[in-house]
């Protein structure tokens, strides 16, 4: 694949947590990617900061490592096998590394020598942050940046900052967080970032929307039934049990990655692709998000638990027997939407939301199914019901776009039967391996906020959310339960089977 060598300006990327595991398994991979590619600038510095007290080239050994992982991970899913060391040593050696406690000021002192050191001639004075620490440390990072003077922009030179999710766990916390950030930097100078904008097919979603013609006439309440999108996983909560059991599906999955997915979808075509026309079509289909009243959570929201089974061959235990989990905890680990949108386009057009852990399958689509025809012709016939016509995206694991629709069966009577069409990504295109931040890095680098969510975003995808929240958190609603390596629990199949759907398998 033939990679447009664009260069960002020069800059110095400040990673807060660059000997965390965000920073190993999947930054370090991605800036050595942007290398390859020929992206990033002859003067690009890289600036780490962590508490341990430990040599640079200790640290530079654990990132190769972690590079090795990946490049021998992606080997069976590319052409590249192994690390281009070459280009590999000239990213490592633009590393420098301050350690220090985040909440620390002698931390920022010392950070500002090191940024002051670079700083000769155009561009020198460029500064991104990335913020791949706990989310509780957000805000006293960004109230240290501000008390240096990190956030402020002289001589034509630009800061940046990238916020890694969760961006808050409920909309109280979000407006308090937006607060804290903004207080310090303004709102284009801040990137809240969500890696599911970083895959190439969802960000294929708006050029195959409003890039082919057969398509955007039918996107509409007229042509379609309902939409479904799955976002499934085999991996139950493993060792993050600390975290997961303080946070659950809803509040990990829905506001971000399927709030993506739901939005770019649903959004009416904006003006132009910068990054506020695309933005406010996003807000608009969050603003027209039916709210969701006590009554209708309890009708309309579904939350589960795994228990015992077996994932792919693998015994997973209960989620309450699990490390570090509440033996009573009602922490969901599946959770299940439907959702309305009451504007013109799609009005009367249910989407169902679903994301689980521990389930029989990895899988992540959009499904829409389209209305089916009139049978009226077929009356004489055998046809008792017309095949569905599904166009489904595919996000991942075997990301691509197929379309199901009904043929006549052989032979002398009348029967038709499902025939699919698609396409691969990876058949189509010699697509070089990615962590899915290569791009959304090198947009912040550039400036161009497309792929990220403004704060107005972030608040409205909460006040979708809460309702549900709150009903569960004041002891509302059961919470059921479902065998690690099945679908899901029944409830999730009884919210479509009330209106004569169903899900897609898995």
């Amino acid at each position: 694949m033939e990679i447009d060598a664009t260069v960002s300006q020069r800059c110095t990327l400040v990673i807060f947590g660059i000997t965390g595991d965000l920073t190993r398994r999947l930054l370090m991979p991605a800036l050595y990617n942007l290398a390859r590619w020929k992206r990033l600038p002859k003067d690009f510095r890289i600036i780490g900061v962590g508490r341990s007290e430990i040599p640079v080239d200790t640290l530079l050994d654990d990132l190769t490592r972690s590079l090795q992982e990946f490049v021998s991970e992606q080997a069976g899913e590319a052409s590249v096998d192994s690390v281009d060391w070459k280009v590999w040593d000239e990213v490592v050696r633009r590393l420098a590394y301050v350690s220090g406690h985040i909440e620390d000021a002698g931390t920022y002192a010392k950070l500002l020598q090191l940024v002051k050191g670079s700083q000769a001639g155009p561009g020198a004075g460029n500064v991104l942050f990335y913020l791949a620490v706990a989310a509780q440390f957000f805000g006293p990072v960004v109230e240290h940046l501000g008390e240096a003077g990190f956030a402020r922009e002289e001589a034509g030179d630009w800061r940046r900052i990238i916020i890694e999710k969760p961006f808050g766990r409920d909309l109280q916390s979000a407006r308090a967080l937006n607060r804290d950030l903004l207080a310090v930097f303004r709102e284009d100078q801040i990137f809240r970032i969500d890696h599911f904008l970083g895959k190439e097919t969802v960000q294929n979603i708006m050029a195959f929307r409003f890039g082919n013609g057969l398509f955007e006439p039918i996107w509409n309440r007229d042509r379609i039934d309902h939409v479904q999108i799955t976002v499934a996983e085999t991996v139950g909560v493993e060792r993050r049990g600390i975290f997961y059991d303080a946070i659950g599906a809803l509040r990990d999955m829905v506001p971000n990655h399927l709030f993506q997915l739901f939005t770019m979808l649903a959004m009416e075509p904006p003006i132009s692709f910068e990054a506020d026309a695309v933005r406010d079509k996003k807000q608009d289909v969050l603003m027209a998000a039916r709210p969701l009243s006590e009554e209708a959570v309890l009708q309309e929201a579904v939350r589960a638990q795994y228990t015992e089974g077996t994932v792919r061959g693998r015994a997973v235990r209960n989620y309450r027997e699990e490390p570090n989990i509440a033996a009573a905890s009602r922490t969901e680990t599946y959770v299940a939407l439907r959702l309305m949108i009451d504007n013109w386009r799609w009005a009367g057009v249910p989407f169902y939301l679903r994301t689980g852990k521990a389930l029989t399958q990895r899988n992540t689509e959009i499904a829409i199914q389209f209305k089916q025809a009139p049978l009226a012709l077929f009356r004489n016939t055998a046809v008792a019901d017309c095949i569905p016509n599904w166009l489904v995206l595919q996000i991942q694991p075997n990301e691509g776009i197929s379309l199901q629709f009904g043929a006549k069966v052989p032979g002398p009577d009348v029967r038709l039967d499902a025939v699919n069409m698609g396409f691969l990504y990876k058949d189509y295109f010699r697509t070089p391996p990615s962590t899915g931040y290569e791009t959304l890095i090198y947009d912040a680098m550039i400036g161009d906020a497309t792929l990220f969510q403004r704060a107005d975003n972030i608040e409205a995808g909460w006040r979708i959310v809460q309702p549900v929240l709150d009903t569960w958190s004041g002891g509302h609603g059961s919470i059921w339960t479902y065998p690690a390596g099945s679908a899901g629990p029944k409830e999730a199949d009884d919210l479509l089977a009330r209106e004569g759907r169903a899900w897609r398998p898995l």
